[in-house]
């Protein structure tokens, strides 16, 4: 299906040889000799965006010279505009957490569509889609030779229904493709084979035209292939279905934050310590909703896979996305990984004419910038819940006593004065040590806390870097020839982003290595990261909770959110993935790796992290021996075809899908349920009662977690009722296409803290008898009453995924509103695309300044009327006493068509209505 460029775009069409093909292109330098402004200047990231919008220009219908003018406007006005653009990205991607719930909404607006008379056809993506099997892949076996195949053949039998719709799904739609289990994380994918840095495709005219490879995906990290200078970021399913389906994403032009890397890292060190500390920089400078680019000398020293390795982290320092533009490394990298030589001579040649070359005299304006000698970056982690909580290596064992300190109430002010050098320490007191520990049944050791149970080289951020996979197989060899292995209590897993890792690994003898101390291949997937852990040994998790241990997972990922990675683990620290090989080692966090031993050799002699390092020559050697274009090339080859248990995969053909009743994986969501063809208007918020009053930096796992849940919750009572057993309850990830389970998971995080409840973790509120309750059954009493209801959050609410269930489920238990200090990105917008208002608190008030206890109501007046973006609404709070006082929030609908999507019920509901009327 061609593409449809602006029928008023002509101005800036010019023609550019490069590869031997001739294409067409449309020129930034042509737009200024045209006299539209002076675009020289423009960071490369926002060039990018620019010239999607010459290429769509159409007179003022979505497009208009206007909008053209106010990048030139933004580069005189201190990097800054409030001018509303309309966007559209090159393509979507996918993985099947998020995307199996986008295809069940396109399918049952299929029926939708029907139902109001029009075509199915109607509903199909305009834009290429790819959706990449990575999410479901769960660690029930490890550390065996055999834990591989026994963990796909247990995938297969948890998600058969999903496969079978998801088969069903590519048969369907056009423009749609599925890749398999076992290839590989959809990020990596995307980054070795996928992106294309500068696309191709006929037009209307049938002409090639050439572009920028943009694209939006449902999934946070998409962020990770600005690294090769493809502008793409995570949007919520619901954001992503309405770009395939032809609807451009609405955004103002975006700030850019220039971020200068200088100098070289230095021995020791890796590109995970850099992120971390880059994460931990970038939030404390704030870039929510801002382009992070990257500049400077530094970047002639660091590899794509470094960069990679940064941008894919974006999410958790906050921005839209962390670019680096076009150089000599981008042409390197797609050589290597067997890129087509016509494209990387077109990337070149493009880059240069448009003004999107990074050389010597790359100097562009930004908003505002930041510096980063990459020479004074040390070994660290980051934990025990955030990403940003960047901690020293040396630091981290200090860091994990106060952590413990905390959890059983000790205060650590005099510890905190004594290194301060202000005062001694008291005399040791064996009663004031605030560590616990317990017997592991049936075995000769015993936990405590701050023991390793969990070391996992995983997810997207690091397995796609080969200096980081390398190290850790180096570290094993080391560790392996001086005797060294696991602690029996750690549960260890090696999940590669791609089958290449695997390739190269072997290649260099290191699997062996890895294999001979635990850590054996598990899967292609993202595993520990999103969840995916699968159970502790039974004794394990028995002498934790028996003991009230403080358990630790060390992994290679970038989420350590609350209850995200296993529940039997509250502490959780990202750290590279040589660091988590040698904590497998040592077995205990308590144990300060840069100057304790993590165990010893065959000769009782110890053995330190530096004695078993490995040098950054070594690593650089290996790579450059065994990274090779042919081995990305053969593993890419039949990247769509999959394996014999995915070809035996059998669906049906049909523009409309067949729900199977019984299903409790995939049923018709109620979304599109008795629509009419005209949309209705926005309702003010009346009467309405409070469902969770929550915290500082409440994340979308917080709202709608991703990994397992027991049969006394409502998830799992839906399930038993249904004669599921509790082995077959796999996960709330892959439960994301039955509405059911999923209303029921909302708010369920096992770690959430309603502050209506005072002293009380888990997805718990008072209902309409004042009785505490579950959250889906207070939600499911206050329904039945017909009462609105608002949930109150603090700073930085839905922080993380771009998971649309955070947002799907608070509309469907009934939220109307939810009032928070300040919103991430993707969560404010997906609440928006479900028809649910944001709001934020005005004047310097807070849940706290103003004793929010639960039980007030709440009416917020109008909405009803002629309602502007960012338009501030008074709203009246009502005591359980009568009192009442009004106070000032900020409506935070930010954009004239995001008025129209709530004023329909949701984004899609405004595109189903028009697709509908176009029939």
């Amino acid at each position: 299906m061609p593409i449809v460029t602006g029928q008023d775009s002509a101005r800036t069409r010019r023609s550019l040889s490069a590869g031997g093909q001739g294409v067409a292109y449309y020129s930034i330098p042509a737009a200024e000799a045209a006299g539209l402004g002076d675009f020289a200047r423009l960071p490369a990231a926002l060039k990018v965006v620019l010239e999607n919008l010459l290429r769509f220009e159409d007179g003022g219908r979505t497009v208009s010279l206007d909008d053209i003018r106010a990048f030139a406007a933004w580069a005189t006005d201190g990097g800054k505009s409030t001018r509303e653009i309309a966007y559209r990205p090159a393509r979507v991607l996918m993985q099947d957490f998020t995307g199996v719930p986008a295809v069940v909404d396109l399918a049952a607006m299929r029926d939708g569509i029907v139902a109001l008379g029009g075509d199915a056809t109607r509903i199909n993506p305009l834009t290429p889609v790819d959706l990449v099997i990575d999410h479901s892949v769960m660690i029930d076996e490890f550390g065996t030779p055999r834990a591989f195949q026994l963990n796909v053949d247990r995938e297969y039998e948890r998600n058969m229904e999903r496969y079978t719709f998801l088969k069903w799904g590519q048969k369907a739609f056009d423009n749609f493709r599925v890749v398999p289990p076992g290839t590989g994380i959809c990020h990596q994918v995307n980054l070795e084979y996928l992106a294309q840095t500068v696309w191709t495709d006929t037009d209307q005219t049938g002409e090639t035209v050439a572009y920028p490879d943009t694209l939006v995906g449902t999934d946070s990290h998409t962020t990770m292939v600005n690294g090769l200078a493809v502008l793409g970021w995570g949007v919520g399913g619901i954001e992503a279905e309405a770009a395939m389906l032809g609807q451009p994403v609405s955004m103002l032009i975006p700030e850019v934050i220039g971020f200068r890397l200088t100098g070289a890292m230095v021995e020791g060190t890796t590109a995970t310590d850099l992120v971390l500390k880059v994460v931990q920089m970038l939030r404390a400078k704030g870039v929510v909703g801002k382009f992070v680019e990257f500049y400077g000398d530094g970047l002639d020293h660091l590899p794509l896979a470094d960069r990679a390795t940064i941008a894919n982290m974006a999410p958790e320092y906050g921005a839209t996305c962390g670019f680096f533009p076009i150089d000599d490394e981008t042409l390197r990298y797609m050589q290597q990984t067997g890129r087509d030589e016509d494209r990387i001579a077109l990337v070149k040649a493009y880059a240069e004419a448009q003004g999107m070359w990074r050389g010597p005299d790359y100097a562009p304006v930004y908003t505002d910038t930041l510096e980063l000698d990459m020479g004074t970056v040390v070994p660290a982690v980051s934990g025990p819940k955030r990403p940003q909580d960047h901690t020293p290596l040396d630091q981290a064992a200090r860091g994990f006593h106060n952590v413990v300190c905390e959890y059983r109430g000790i205060d650590t002010t005099l510890e905190a004065r004594e290194m301060a050098g202000e005062g001694p320490t008291p005399a040791p007191d064996a009663s004031a040590n605030p560590r616990k520990s317990g017997q592991v049944a049936g075995q000769d050791y015993e936990l405590h806390d701050g023991s390793v149970v969990i070391a996992s080289i995983t997810s997207c951020t690091n397995t796609s870097n080969p200096y980081v996979m390398i190290g850790a197989g180096l570290v094993a060899r080391k560790a392996r020839a001086l005797g060294l292995t696991r602690k029996p209590w750690v549960k260890t897993s090696l999940a590669p982003g791609s089958q290449v890792v695997s390739e190269y690994l072997e290649a260099a003898g290191l699997q062996e290595d890895l294999d001979a101390i635990g850590f054996n291949l598990v899967g292609y997937g993202c595993t520990t990261c999103i969840g995916n852990s699968g159970p502790l040994a039974p004794e394990i998790s028995q002498a934790i909770h028996d003991n009230d241990l403080i358990g630790v997972s060390v992994l290679s990922g970038n989420r350590n959110f609350e209850g995200r990675i296993s529940p039997d683990v509250r502490a959780n620290y990202l750290a590279s993935p040589p660091l988590v090989v040698a904590y497998a080692l040592a077995g205990d966090f308590n144990i300060d790796l840069t100057t304790e031993p993590l165990g010893t050799d065959r000769d009782g002699k110890p053995v330190f992290l530096k004695d078993i390092w490995p040098t950054n020559k070594e690593i650089a050697d290996l790579v450059h021996a065994t990274v090779t274009r042919e081995a990305f090339l053969s593993r890419y080859a039949d990247v769509f075809k999959g394996d014999e248990k995915w070809q035996a995969v059998e669906t049906t053909d049909s523009l409309t899908y067949d729900w199977p009743a019984t299903s409790t994986y995939v049923q018709n969501p109620p979304y599109f349920q008795g629509m009419k063809s005209t949309p209705g208007t926005i309702a003010d918020v009346t009467g309405a009662r409070v469902l969770a009053i929550l915290g500082d930096m409440v994340t979308t796992d917080h709202i709608s977690p991703a990994g397992s849940f027991k049969d006394t919750t409502p998830a799992g009572k839906y399930l038993v009722e249904r004669q599921v057993p509790v082995r077959e309850f796999n996960s709330y990830g892959s439960r994301r296409g039955n509405h059911e389970v999923m209303m029921r998971g909302t708010f369920a995080n096992i770690r959430i803290r309603n502050e209506m409840l005072a002293g009380v973790e888990g997805g718990y509120t008072t209902g309409p008898d004042g009785q505490q309750m579950s959250i889906f059954d207070a939600a499911m009493a206050w329904q039945a009453q017909g009462t609105d209801l608002v949930v109150i959050g603090g700073k930085e609410y839905g922080a993380g995924s771009s998971r649309d269930w955070a947002a799907k489920g608070t509309s469907l238990l009934g939220v109307k509103a939810v009032i928070a200090e300040s919103f991430e990105r993707i969560h404010r917008s997906n609440l928006v695309g479900m028809g649910v208002v944001p709001f934020e608190f005005t004047g310097g008030d807070t849940r706290r300044s103003l004793d929010l206890r639960g039980d007030e109501t709440f009416d917020i007046e109008g909405l009803s009327g002629e309602l502007r973006p960012g338009a501030e609404l008074p709203c009246t709070i009502t005591s359980a006493d009568g009192g009442t006082r009004t106070i000032t929030l900020k409506c935070r609908i930010d954009t004239e068509v995001e008025i129209d999507y709530v004023r329909n019920g949701g984004v899609l509901h405004y595109v189903l209505r028009n697709l509908a009327s176009a029939a």
